[in-house]
């Protein structure tokens, strides 16, 4: 697979271009598709443009947008001249793009109708010219969200006539990339709410796309249907660079991925390979699968003896496959851990899931396996040109601190010399923070953030994640956290409202008798919870939690709203 003579996103754009043609590259579901000519030629349009308009080499351009076949041409553009791309959540309030926008000193920025009115009033110094991305119109100076729409026609002439002067332009010295020039700035919205500028070279990105296809077989007979948000690095690594080397296709969505709309986009894509994160394949199986279950008592009885189980299960993996096409042949999960009940019916239902493991940090995936090599609850093997490392393992059990090593780690945080040394030990391991422990067959198991260990009151260490990966296996739980209080575990949990009013009908129940069984669903959690959870991990009070929580775009809980 690797046929780069450098590991820069310029050769990976080059390379694919020139043997895939003509060949399909992204597209809108229903919109003619883009092949890797075209994609590469606008590409270049783009960086004409940013040329022309006085952006060089090492200067910064945001995007702020939703998924779209656009993204991925100015993802490339910028990048491909030696400028760094500065994806921008779209999760972040204005305030957060505006410090973004700053703190990166971004040059120009790309943003979709549907988030312009989050830089609409941004005054940033370093900001020359702001383009619509939908469309590539230039958006004027002072323009008003209310008038984003209007303005769209006069932009794209504009645009037009720039990118015609920009080709004329005389003089302009290609740029040679190099690998170890920073590539992208991704700012984080992690657990513990500290944002940080991630500095991705493009030889991490490059590397880690390249270990991957070691790893797994992609070609271009593979379709793809982009689910998650392009500004994480699973999905611009893993969802974008990745199908861009194989020369496969990316299918993009043009509404939200709700079940209305992914459904049958499923159907028209019959994609072979998608990215997801837990929470996804989990509220299928707890929304849809696990009711089908537990609709008729025999049934439900029925589940609970193991080799019947396997065989419904196996029923359910065969409906679930055609849900998603019928093609799929790689379900790849990761961004959080995933909870052992779903992974169990995954792997009893024969459907062809693959877990990894990574950060932001390492671009992202630094361990994992292809469907066939899944060992339940791992995080899979070490990739090509990395290590991992157990840091002060426990002598009892073998768990710490996983540190790591490859081409893949980043170049640091921007503007952050002080966090930068934090995640580095003295001889360049980084420090992940993730708590993990490897088997004799080189296996990785991840056991949680060393931050969120609760050391019980016999000197013991309690895993919430581990607690609320049991607490959620629960009928009527939709999620969970666990915390400590005055020295007792709570459990935070919000209840799945829809599932309950399906069983009680408490829509029709006045406020009191609602309340009271919802009252009696949580009474009865405590003892059945503790039955399941090691002595020492046992909750002592559960609080209902009354609105989901609050989550990362790898839909991780944000711990630290809910730390009291």
């Amino acid at each position: 697979m690797n046929e780069l003579k450098k590991f820069t996103l310029l050769q990976v754009l080059n390379n694919s271009a020139e043997k895939f043609a003509d060949r399909p590259a992204v597209s809108y579901l229903d919109f003619p598709k883009i092949n890797y000519r075209e994609f590469k030629s606008k590409a270049e349009n783009i960086s004409n443009f940013l040329k022309s308009q006085g952006v060089i080499a090492g200067d910064k351009v945001a995007i702020l947008s939703e998924n779209q076949p656009n993204w991925g041409i100015v993802y490339f553009a910028v990048t491909t001249i030696g400028a760094i791309a500065v994806p921008i959540m779209t999760e972040f309030h204005s305030t957060e793009v505006l410090h973004i926008l700053r703190h990166s000193e971004s040059k120009a920025v790309f943003v979709s109708a549907k988030y312009f009115n989050k830089i609409e009033d941004a005054e940033v110094n370093s900001l020359l010219i702001r383009v619509l991305l939908d469309d590539f119109s230039v958006i004027p100076p002072n323009t008003k969200n209310d008038l984003i729409k209007e303005v769209i026609a006069g932009g794209k002439k504009e645009f037009a006539k720039i990118k015609e002067a920009a080709l004329k332009l005389v003089g302009l010295i290609p740029v040679e990339v190099e690998e170890d020039n920073t590539a992208l700035i991704l700012y984080t919205s992690g657990t513990t709410g500290h944002s940080k500028g991630v500095m991705l070279t493009h030889k991490n990105i490059v590397s880690d796309a390249l270990s991957t296809l070691d790893m797994v077989h992609m070609d271009t007979n593979d379709r793809m249907l982009s689910i998650l948000p392009l500004f994480h690095t699973i999905e611009s690594t893993l969802g974008l660079v990745i199908p861009i080397i194989a020369g496969a296709s990316v299918t993009y969505l043009d509404k939200p991925p709700t079940a209305a709309a992914l459904l049958p986009a499923l159907q028209k894509v019959k994609p072979t390979v998608m990215l997801a994160v837990p929470l996804i394949i989990e509220k299928i199986y707890r929304n849809k699968v696990l009711p089908e279950f537990n609709k008729k008592a025999m049934v439900r009885g029925l589940y609970k003896i193991p080799t019947i189980r396997k065989r419904l299960n196996k029923i359910a993996g065969k409906k679930l496959m055609y849900t998603f096409g019928g093609e799929l042949r790689m379900f790849c999960i990761g961004g959080a851990s995933l909870a052992a009940d779903v992974e169990r019916f995954l792997k009893e239902a024969h459907f062809p899931y693959a877990i990894g493991y990574g950060l932001t940090e390492t671009s992202p995936l630094v361990t994992g396996t292809g469907p066939e090599g899944v060992l339940l609850r791992s995080a899979g093997k070490v990739m090509k040109w990395m290590e991992i490392k157990i840091d002060n393992p426990d002598t009892k059990n073998g768990e710490g601190e996983v540190l790591i090593k490859g081409p893949n780690v980043m170049k640091g945080y921007y503007k952050d010399l002080e966090k930068t040394k934090e995640v580095f030990t003295d001889d360049g391991w980084f420090k992940s923070g993730d708590l993990g422990v490897i088997d004799s067959e080189g296996y990785l198991f991840i056991k949680g953030r060393s931050k969120n260990v609760i050391i019980g009151s016999n000197g013991k260490n309690i895993y919430p994640e581990e607690v609320e990966s049991i607490i959620n296996e629960f009928q009527f739980v939709a999620e969970s956290l666990v915390v400590e209080k005055e020295e007792q575990l709570i459990a935070k949990i919000y209840l799945n409202y829809d599932q309950i009013d399906e069983e009680f009908k408490i829509q029709k129940l006045t406020e009191p008798e609602a309340r009271k069984i919802v009252n009696k669903i949580i009474d009865d959690l405590l003892p059945k919870i503790n039955e399941r959870v090691n002595t020492f991990s046992r909750i002592n009070k559960i609080v209902e939690q009354r609105e989901p929580f609050e989550k990362t775009p790898t839909q991780k809980i944000k711990r630290y709203l809910y730390v009291e």
